[in-house]
C-alpha cells in the first residue's frame, strides 16, 4: 500500500512559500486590527474624566443627594448639578466643592480677595445673609479623598453616559 503524503507535503516549495506568505500576511493584518481595536478603547478610556463613577454615585448618595436628590437633578434645598457641571471642567468643580460657599459667585471671586467676596463674609458674619446653602467639604474625609470620583459620576450624568440608577462596580 502507498502512504498518501500530507497536502502540504505534495505542494511544491513555491506554492507552500505562498501559502505561508499568505498565511503571514492574513495574521500580520488581523494583529493590525486587534491593535487599532485597542488603541480605540484606550483612547475612549482616556478621554473619561479619571475616577471612579460608582465610587463617585457612592459619595454622591451618602453627602450630597440630600440636598441635590438622588439623581442630581435638584430638589427645593439645592440646585440641578447637570447643567452647572457640563460647563465645568474638574479643576474648577474640585474648588467649587473643597473651598467655597456660595456658588452664585463667579468662581474668580470666590477665591482670593475681592470686593463681591468680602461683602459675602460680612452679611454673613453680621446674619444678614441667612444659612449657606453650599458647605465647604475641604475639612470631610470622604469627600475630599474621592473628589475626582465625585467628579467622574456628576459628569457622566451631566454627560447622559450615566443614567440616575446605580452604576456598576
Amino acid at each position: 500500500m502507498f502512504a498518501r503524503k500530507p497536502p502540504v507535503e505534495r505542494m511544491t516549495a513555491r506554492r507552500r512559500g505562498r501559502l505561508y506568505g499568505g498565511a503571514l500576511i492574513l495574521a500580520l493584518s488581523l494583529a493590525g486590527c486587534a491593535l487599532e481595536v485597542q488603541y480605540a478603547q484606550e483612547i475612549a478610556e482616556m478621554s473619561k474624566p479619571p475616577g471612579s463613577v460608582y465610587t463617585g454615585w457612592r459619595v454622591f448618595q451618602d453627602r450630597c443627594a440630600g440636598c441635590h436628590g438622588p439623581a442630581a437633578t435638584g430638589t427645593a434645598g439645592g440646585p440641578d448639578l447637570l447643567p452647572r457641571v457640563r460647563e465645568m471642567g474638574s479643576r474648577r468643580f474640585v474648588g467649587l466643592v473643597l473651598d467655597r460657599y456660595d456658588w452664585s459667585l463667579p468662581a474668580a471671586q470666590a477665591r482670593g480677595e475681592s470686593a463681591a467676596r468680602d461683602a459675602l463674609i460680612e452679611a454673613i458674619v453680621q446674619r444678614e445673609a441667612g444659612m449657606l446653602t453650599m458647605p465647604a467639604w475641604q475639612g470631610e474625609p470622604r469627600v475630599t479623598a474621592h473628589i475626582v470620583d465625585l467628579y467622574a459620576y456628576l459628569s457622566a450624568r451631566a454627560q447622559g453616559t450615566q443614567g440616575p440608577d446605580r452604576p456598576a462596580p
